[in-house]
């Protein structure tokens, strides 16, 4: 399926067996709205060692933060995808009950638009299901962590570029950008009209544990609100 495509009633079908079914069962018992979060995370060699530890701890404090919120951790659903010198999908949606945060490892290059343009194609796959069985759900969320810029063709990069700013304009994703350290900020504000932030240093479970707080307010909200979002500076330079 390329980018963008509309399923089919066939195409639907198909996608309702196997996984989907499985989600199906979990609807049933958990018929809350959903708020589907994408992490898409740099895990190329310059974050190797130090970078990619915190990182690691960052993503624990998130799963752990959301498991903390009763009602947040029925309808945040998170998504894992990272992007080096390939996309992978290391954790496909879940509720953090069922969610075991992977062991990230850095290596390779840094195919951020590649893992751009599947974090929209999962999202959209993700939405169909949804309205297929009845869920109401919130905005899609896609967070994005980098400490570099896109290794991608200049034409993989325009078009995930295009469907950021396309997405968002029509309020079908929030898209956020983090740099750390040697990421360019420049190359990333090319993306959305969200300007990117900087961590300062190393703070990435402050980072995460923002970003759990900030998903418990959109949880506890009706969906469709306008949810305003705590300050940055904790962990961000503005």
């Amino acid at each position: 399926m390329t980018y963008g495509d509309i399923l089919s009633n066939e195409e639907l079908a198909q996608m309702m067996s196997g996984e989907a079914l499985a989600a199906q069962m979990e609807f049933a018992d958990n018929p809350e709205p959903r708020c589907p979060v994408v992490l898409l995370l740099d895990t190329s060699s310059s974050m190797h060692g130090a970078l990619i530890n915190e990182l690691n701890n960052g993503v624990s404090a998130f799963r752990q933060g959301i498991a903390s919120d009763g009602l947040a951790s029925k309808r945040v659903e998170l998504a894992i995808v990272e992007f080096n010198s390939r996309v992978n999908v290391l954790q496909d949606f879940a509720t953090v009950e069922t969610l075991e945060p992977p062991t990230l490892i850095a290596g390779g290059g840094t195919y951020m638009a590649s893992g751009i343009n599947k974090a929209l194609d999962m999202l959209e796959t993700r939405k169909k299901l949804y309205r297929a069985s009845g869920i109401d759900f919130y905005r899609p969320w896609i967070f994005l962590i980098t400490d570099g810029a896109p290794g991608d063709p200049a034409s993989v990069w325009s078009e995930a570029c295009e469907r950021v700013r396309s997405s968002e304009a029509r309020k079908k994703v929030a898209f956020f950008a983090v740099g750390v350290e040697s990421a360019n900020l420049k190359k990333l504000s090319e993306l959305s009209t969200r300007m990117p932030l900087k961590l300062k240093g190393q703070c990435f479970e402050e980072l995460f544990e923002w970003l759990s707080a900030s998903l418990s307010s959109v949880s506890q909200s009706n969906v469709g609100d306008d949810v305003p979002l705590s300050a940055v500076n904790g962990w961000a330079v503005v």
